[in-house]
């Protein structure tokens, strides 16, 4: 599967899973696959949320933040990578710039 994004339309989604500001979205399905690019400028949250028939992989690209996985938060960055897979089921956020508010 090769993905051209600039060909992927952006959404920008207001309190993403009951997250803070809004976070710009480009997402597309082919098969049992999908594949999301979400931008999270400083300080945006993409809200806890359930994770129960698959499992996410989040790369970096540039910037800090962090994730909370299961209740437990790790540091996301260049070069760092979830040290653990957060696996199914799973309740998780991510947020921008270090900063975390989402809740259930």
């Amino acid at each position: 599967m090769l993905l051209d994004f600039s060909q992927i339309p952006v959404e920008p989604v207001a309190n993403m899973r009951g997250g803070e500001g809004t976070v710009l979205l480009q997402k597309t399905t082919q098969g049992p696959v999908k594949v999301m690019r979400g931008v999270l400028p400083p300080g945006a949250t993409i809200g806890l949320h359930p994770h129960e028939t698959n499992s996410e992989v989040i790369y970096i690209l540039s910037g800090t933040g962090q994730v909370l996985c299961d209740g437990v938060y790790e540091p996301l960055g260049l070069p760092l990578l979830p040290q653990r897979p957060c696996p199914q089921p799973s309740e998780y956020g991510t947020a921008s710039a270090g900063v975390f508010r989402g809740g259930p």
